[in-house]
């Protein structure tokens, strides 16, 4: 928690002329840095993220930062004494229509509404929302499309359970409603946001609801056609592979693809690679020497402009 003494624009390291988004960006780069999750056991990393987390809850609420900058709050949130305008304007040494008590006349007159308005104002403020809380959550490719469920470690070290639903896309971002800062007073707790991330795969992309993947196949398979394990992101599923197959052929494994919004599922399409034995073959060297049909067929006829 940020405490009275410190500035939390010194402790998000932005200037107080900042935008909204650079504090935001701030923000973001010092917890993705600092999480307790990526720092197992460094308590000293843990109370620098809970000093940041305290900082943006003070400066990055448009509000808060109003009154933190004006001196309304200190820091840490809390009130400043105000002052004493009364004894400010009759201990005025100029000539001011407040300078003896007939100058309080107004005021006299309107001191039950005022008081009224002063306690109406110190109410809200008792009874404000908690600020919300905003994360970053990586998952891997093949848990956005089948879905998963995450611990996530908020900034007074509490956890609290994810479920990642099926489908989800970069960018995404679910709400956790209620499990926020907590409110002022009866004021209601903040949310949390959780913006997904979505780690790179060495096998698979999407585009759209469709999936893609490209797999390898032996010679023999290409030439004479097979039956073969194809993984997808929700399990393998066996695939025929037609006979006389090339390299750059696409077969479509319908409904294999990712969840769609409106109901049913994409495509996954597979793009075949011949691919040869890495070890030298004698036997099949001594086959396509022989093989006649192999000398005097020339596929790049067919791009040759």
């Amino acid at each position: 928690m940020v405490t009275a003494l410190t500035d939390p624009y010194k402790v998000l390291g932005v200037a107080r002329s900042a935008s909204a988004d650079d504090i935001q960006k701030a923000y973001r780069k010092l917890a993705k840095k600092l999480h307790p999750d990526l720092n197992p056991g460094n308590p000293e990393a843990e109370e620098k993220f809970k000093e940041v987390a305290g900082a943006y809850g003070l400066i990055g609420d448009a509000e808060k930062r109003k009154r933190f900058d004006s001196g309304e709050i200190d820091a840490a949130g809390a009130e400043r004494p105000r002052q004493n305008y009364y004894r400010d304007y009759a201990s005025s040494e100029r000539e001011h229509p407040y300078t003896d008590n007939s100058g309080f006349t107004d005021f006299m007159e309107s001191e039950d509404a005022f008081a009224e308005l002063l306690r109406r104002s110190a109410r809200a403020q008792a009874n404000r929302r908690g600020h919300d809380l905003e994360f970053r959550l990586p998952i891997e490719f093949v848990e956005s499309i089948a879905g998963t469920n995450k611990r996530l470690t908020l900034p007074d070290s509490s956890t609290v359970d994810v479920a990642i639903p099926p489908g989800m896309t970069e960018g995404q971002v679910l709400r956790l409603r209620g499990k926020g800062a907590p409110g002022l007073g009866k004021g209601s707790p903040g949310d949390i946001l959780i913006e997904v991330e979505i780690k790179p795969d060495r096998s698979f992309t999407r585009q759209g609801d469709d999936i893609y993947l490209e797999l390898p196949i032996t010679l023999t398979e290409a030439v004479l056609g097979a039956r073969i394990k194809v993984p997808t992101p929700t399990g393998t599923v066996t695939m025929s592979v037609p006979k006389g197959s090339n390299s750059g052929s696409t077969l479509r494994l319908r409904g294999k693809g990712a969840p769609k919004q409106a109901g049913g599922h994409g495509d996954q399409l597979v793009k075949l690679k011949v691919v040869l034995p890495k070890e030298p073959d004698p036997e099949l060297e001594a086959f396509v020497t022989s093989w006649e049909g192999g000398k005097t067929y020339n596929p790049r006829e067919e791009v040759t402009p």
